[in-house]
């Protein structure tokens, strides 16, 4: 999936910003890379420590549970070419503005929101595009890929030390569009990126097709507690564009 895909159906743009590391980049930022991810449901009381005061966990259980969302991603290509393809893994925490009047029973499968809560990159300039632009909590490390197209095994390595080890199965898939957003906290502000994907998005809900090991990194301990199990609420799967748009104060959902 190419630049020619159809404009995207969020508004705002900016002018040219530039990085750290010496690359410029503009926003809306579009990029085309190939995901595969699971969630879990944990208890929300876990999930509310990790989060920023201002959010609270999304409800996505009939039993009243949070969750936490694994995500490897391949990014093809960044924008026009102006950053180096780079490997990324993403451990995302759904939630919500404490401004919302209720909590909402929404499911991990059709809302691909939450607070980025740890981002491992590959890359210099990609550590710079997440934290210069939206205040990703981006760190480089080692990301290793097995992948033999129905499968894929990847291992997180963070200044020596193993995050985590995630393995699962692509889940059946089909073109579609969706929307959502990510919070970040950038200069210390909470800040609200929304994000749009256009492709093959698949997921399979309710699968023990997927391993999650943390390893020795201290990053790691949190997730260690929530105590996730072997059974995953969904895995998900997304080959095509992905946008990102600035980051923007957040509102009542």
């Amino acid at each position: 999936m190419g630049t020619d895909q159809a404009p995207p159906t969020e508004s705002g743009g900016t002018g040219p910003i530039p990085l750290s590391t010496g690359e410029t980049v503009t926003l809306p930022l579009s990029t085309e890379a190939t995901m595969l991810g699971a969630a879990f449901a944990v208890p929300r009381r876990q999930v509310a420590a990790l989060l920023p005061d201002e959010l609270r966990p999304m409800r996505v259980t009939a039993r009243g549970k949070s969750a936490v969302t694994f995500l490897s991603v391949e990014y093809h290509r960044i924008g026009d070419g102006q950053i180096d393809p780079y490997d990324e893994f993403a451990v995302v925490l759904p939630a919500v503005h404490e401004s919302t009047t209720t909590v909402p029973y929404l499911s991990a499968l059709t809302r691909p929101s939450g607070y980025i809560w740890y981002l491992p990159v590959t890359t210099e300039p990609a550590k710079a595009l997440g934290v210069d632009v939206w205040g990703f909590p981006k760190v480089v490390a080692d990301i290793t890929h097995a992948d033999d197209g129905a499968r894929r095994r990847t291992t997180v390595t963070v200044d020596g030390d193993r995050f985590i080890t995630f393995e699962t199965r692509r889940p059946p898939s089909m073109a579609t569009r969706k929307n959502g957003h990510v919070y970040a906290v950038k200069d210390d502000e909470l800040r609200r990126v929304p994000t749009e994907v256009v492709g093959e998005i698949g997921a399979w809900p309710f699968s023990d097709e997927v391993s999650v090991t943390f390893g020795e990194a201290h990053r790691a301990e949190p997730l260690r507690e929530l105590d996730i199990g072997d059974r995953a609420l969904a895995r998900v799967s997304v080959e095509g564009e992905a946008w990102f748009y600035p980051g923007e104060p957040p509102f009542a959902e």
